[in-house]
């Protein structure tokens, strides 16, 4: 009777250490996708700030009239756009660079305001451009002046008359992620250390409560192996159990967030979805072992009078 009871009792610390310990894993599970989608807000912000390279018009030294001139002129222009295009392109700092010619920028012009200036003046005054979505990790002060440099020295810069992005923007951006990026990154640090300390609270508390069985087992002469041994064993099962319910339950969370807010969590990159899953199967089972090794080797080194303090 007296063996059951205290296998009962061993299960029910056992499932409450599990509880326990999936509940802290969960929630830094939780945190973890907070910041990486943190960081994909971020970088798609950075990337939303336009970088417009307007370019300069074909020189003409003499008044062109024949029809194959001037289509050959602009055979020449066009080939020479798109040749910078493709520069730009290959370059690794940009992620989208689109070509728009005075045509189509007139268009839009028109568009958008509703004023046909070529009635008034008889002209488009704008250019062709190359509209460009840069790159996150160049939207930064030294990253757009390294690319300002790149495209100065196409050719030397004989194809560009003006190069348009929003300094101010990037710095007060830059400014802003930095701090927000910051801010979450210590308060994942310190929950983190937080959740450490519970955890291993969690788990001294259920190997005080078998500490009168380690003292009677090393009366009768058993090794600290042979102690430590069947506990470290439950140990590893309690991680290896609390982090794959941890794992549920934010399969389920990610679930619900993305059927009721979908924009709010990005949850299509499962790469790393099994990595942040690999993590915590492996901090829940680290840490559960190393706070059952050390609360087991304290009870063993215990004399019989502070057993009971």
């Amino acid at each position: 009777i007296m063996a059951k009871k205290l296998k009962n009792r061993g299960s029910s610390s056992s499932i409450s250490t599990i509880i326990s310990l999936s509940l802290v894993l969960f929630v830094i599970g939780l945190l973890s996708f907070v910041l990486i989608n943190a960081k994909k807000s971020s970088d798609l912000m950075k990337e939303s700030i336009g970088f417009t390279i307007m370019l300069k018009d074909a020189l003409i030294d003499e008044p062109v009239t024949e029809k194959e001139e001037i289509d050959k002129l602009l055979n020449k222009e066009s080939l020479k756009f798109t040749e910078f295009q493709n520069y730009l392109s290959n370059s690794g700092y940009f992620k989208e660079v689109i070509f728009i010619d005075k045509q189509t920028a007139t268009e839009n012009h028109k568009q958008d305001l509703g004023e046909d200036f070529e009635i008034t003046l008889g002209f488009s005054p704008l250019l062709n451009s190359i509209d460009t979505k840069v790159k996150a990790e160049y939207v930064s002060p030294k990253g757009l002046i390294e690319i300002e440099k790149y495209i100065d020295d196409y050719k030397g810069g004989d194809i560009v008359q003006e190069k348009y992005y929003q300094k101010n923007l990037v710095e007060k951006l830059n400014t802003n992620v930095q701090r927000i990026s910051l801010f979450l990154l210590s308060f994942c640090l310190i929950f983190l250390l937080i959740s450490f300390a519970l955890i291993n609270n969690t788990i001294r508390l259920a190997v005080y409560s078998k500490r009168l069985l380690i003292r009677t087992m090393r009366l009768v002469g058993a090794t600290n192996i042979f102690i430590q041994k069947p506990c470290l064993l439950r140990s590893f099962y309690q991680g290896f159990y609390s982090s794959i319910v941890a794992i549920f339950m934010l399969i389920g969370s990610l679930e619900l967030l993305k059927n009721q807010i979908p924009d709010f969590i990005n949850t299509n990159d499962y790469q790393q979805i099994g990595i942040i899953f690999i993590l915590i199967l492996i901090f829940g089972i680290f840490i559960s072992w190393v706070s059952t090794f050390f609360a087991v080797r304290r009870y063993l080194n215990l004399n019989e009078s502070e057993l009971y303090n």
